[in-house]
């Protein structure tokens, strides 16, 4: 019983968030002169025909996997306390050196997948590298580095598809990109598994690589929670002096988690480029999950079950957007409704953590004064 009331003073505050956020998204849709029901219905309309919900689903599952990945990069920077915002950038890096270099190689299906994934993840955390060695060694903010280094990641990722990577058939033309990876580094879709579960098939890929990911989410939450890093990772976030104390580096920590973060961050581009693209392209490049993973971390309470759900919320979201603007409504509403949600659970959380401050210190007194002995009179 009193672990049923732990797990619902957690999840409690969260729905009262996203109650609020849907009531003023549906203030905010009713000023733009559009219904809020007619909003409502079109969120979770899934399509007409069993094509159309299976394409909707493909999606949504698409969405979601990077989106979980950017979360969990960020989260553990958060555990840290550090800000790391350069996720973007990382995930970019390591993106297009993982298509040059998985193209160049030659191996079986399974082992040549893995390399692919490995030079991703140490391209991420090479990436990271950079802000953590500058802030335990000058002191620079990574909040600043990383905005700076997701600038130059653009940059560095312009140049390796134009000269080192570029595919020789193309050219350097405007339609550069890098060379196209053989069908041993395409990573199986999960479309025949719907036709087994008894749905239709979708007409586009949907990205096995959703199943790295639950993977990947299971063995960091391991981590974090079992393991002698994960205890140094959490006590150097609560407090770097008393950490210090018990014989724990606070620069080395800042680091590890920098590394950490990187690696994860580098996989987080591999779900679409193993899945569906095959190559490295620009115009094609799905930009924004580390910024959005931000806010999955957030709204995830940075625990990787809490991120797994924000990510699906967050590209539910997003797979809704075409629907809600053949609504009439704005393709805009939709990252409106993802920021109100995070705004509406940092505010629900603070005023429940006050609450709570004040009853205990309530609390503490009223302990304090039944404890203290009474002064009788002589």
């Amino acid at each position: 019983m009193t672990r049923l009331l732990g797990w619902w003073r957690r999840i409690a505050p969260t729905l009262v968030a996203l109650g609020v956020a849907l009531a003023v998204t549906a203030v905010f849709i009713l000023i733009i002169g559009e219904n809020p029901i007619a909003a409502l219905v079109a969120l979770f309309d899934f399509g007409e025909t069993p094509v159309a919900q299976a394409n909707s689903i493909g999606v949504w599952i698409n969405r979601a996997a990077p989106l979980f990945l950017a979360g969990l990069a960020v989260s553990i920077g958060f555990r840290m306390g550090l800000f790391n915002i350069g996720v973007e950038g990382q995930y970019r890096i390591a993106t297009v050196v993982a298509a040059g270099l998985g193209a160049a190689i030659v191996l079986p299906a399974p082992l040549h997948i893995l390399v692919i994934t490995l030079i991703a993840m140490a391209a991420g955390a090479a990436y990271a590298a950079i802000p953590a060695i500058l802030k335990v060694t000058r002191g620079v903010s990574e909040v600043i580095s990383t905005i700076m280094l997701n600038a130059i990641a653009i940059g560095i990722a312009a140049y390796l598809i134009r000269s080192p990577f570029v595919d020789p058939e193309l050219g350097a033309g405007e339609n550069v990109a890098t060379t196209r990876l053989p069908e041993s580094a395409h990573f199986p879709g999960l479309n025949e598994l719907f036709g087994v579960l008894g749905l239709e098939e979708p007409r586009r890929p949907v990205h096995g690589f959703v199943v790295v990911a639950i993977v990947v989410g299971v063995v960091v939450a391991v981590i974090l929670s079992r393991s002698r890093f994960g205890f140094e990772l959490r006590a150097s976030g609560l407090s770097a002096l008393a950490a210090t104390a018990n014989g724990i580096s606070s620069r080395a920590m800042v680091v590890k988690a920098m590394l950490f973060s990187g690696a994860l961050a580098g996989l987080v581009g591999l779900s679409d480029l193993l899945g569906s693209a095959h190559r490295f392209q620009p115009d094609s490049f799905v930009a924004g999950y580390g910024f959005t993973g931000i806010a999955v971390a957030l709204l995830g309470r940075n625990r990787p079950g809490g991120i797994a759900l924000a990510a699906l919320l967050f590209a539910f979201l997003d797979r809704a957007g075409p629907r809600l603007q053949s609504e009439g409504i704005p393709p805009a509403a939709v990252t409106i409704m993802q920021g109100i949600v995070v705004l509406s659970v940092l505010i629900v959380d603070e005023v429940a953590r006050r609450r709570l401050r004040r009853r205990e210190e309530r609390r503490a007194r009223a302990q304090d004064q039944a404890t203290t002995p009474v002064e009788v009179a002589s």
